[in-house]
């Protein structure tokens, strides 16, 4: 069965993990911009990043068959400079019109602090002033449901930006209800040690429904399963979910969501 990996830090995994991806069935990696495991010293190591994103991780997912597409923007986790902030912020758009950007992500918050949401306001001006698709990174643990009702009030508050067009990631059993009824789509993220285990992902889509939802791995420097949607598949057949349903999910609410994005092809160019 093909699917989609709609988010997952490829720079920090070896490249066996494209060869394994590619045979379960994977056909395209969306990899978000992501905090390096330590904090950058200055605009210019963005600059290089962005480089990475844009040029060298699409030609190492090329050699497995596998369509490589990203977002860029200041990850939460180095939010608190607002100099910085600022300085990176003012790369991004050279990088907007590269033909595997698919907007700017993840943005959101950390530890939910007052320059963090700050930043989190100006890269959603940075959007909606360019037309971009927006992901959303929440909280951690206790912090989730503060931080996703602060990230929702912020998208509220401008209204250039639209609902449908903006995705919020790693969504949990007490904030996915918030995050749709607003309209936007939910992410859930399946971790080995936090966020949502592939069992309760599946208990989500059991109560929720599919509609504008979708799994990814967020695969990282951390421990953390490259192969965690496929698994997550298997886990859906394993309770009686129909194969269409599970395609639904695992292929086409990415696609659709993504797909807004004129940029998103999954046959070469």
């Amino acid at each position: 069965m093909e699917y989609i990996e709609p988010h997952a830090h490829m720079v920090s995994r070896v490249t066996d993990d494209y060869e394994r991806l590619a045979l379960a069935g994977c056909v395209a990696v969306c990899e978000p911009a992501f905090w390096a495991g330590f904090d950058r010293g200055g605009p210019e190591g963005f600059h290089d990043y962005f480089r990475q994103l844009t040029e060298h991780e699409p030609k190492r997912a090329a050699r497995f068959g596998l369509r490589h597409f990203c977002w860029l923007c200041l990850n939460p986790k180095e939010a608190e400079d607002l100099t910085l902030a600022a300085e990176v912020l003012a790369l991004i758009p050279q990088f907007l019109e590269r033909p595997n950007v698919l907007g700017i992500g993840e943005i959101g918050l950390n530890k939910n602090s007052r320059n963090e949401l700050r930043v989190l306001e100006m890269h959603v001006d940075l959007a909606a002033r360019h037309n971009q698709l927006i992901l959303v990174h929440t909280p951690h643990l206790e912090d989730k449901l503060k931080g996703t009702r602060l990230i929702l009030d912020v998208l509220k508050n401008d209204r250039r930006i639209r609902p449908e067009r903006v995705i919020i990631d790693h969504v949990e059993e007490h904030t996915v209800k918030l995050v749709l009824d607003r309209g936007h789509w939910a992410g859930m993220t399946l971790y080995p040690e936090t966020k949502c285990s592939p069992a309760r992902a599946i208990d989500i889509l059991e109560t929720f429904g599919t509609e504008r939802l979708w799994l990814n791995s967020a695969c990282d420097w951390g421990v953390s399963d490259p192969l965690a949607v496929p698994k997550a598949a298997l886990e859906m057949r394993r309770r009686g979910h129909r194969l269409a349903d599970i395609e639904r999910v695992l292929y086409h609410n990415p696609r659709r969501f993504l797909s807004q994005c004129p940029k998103f092809r999954l046959s070469a160019p």
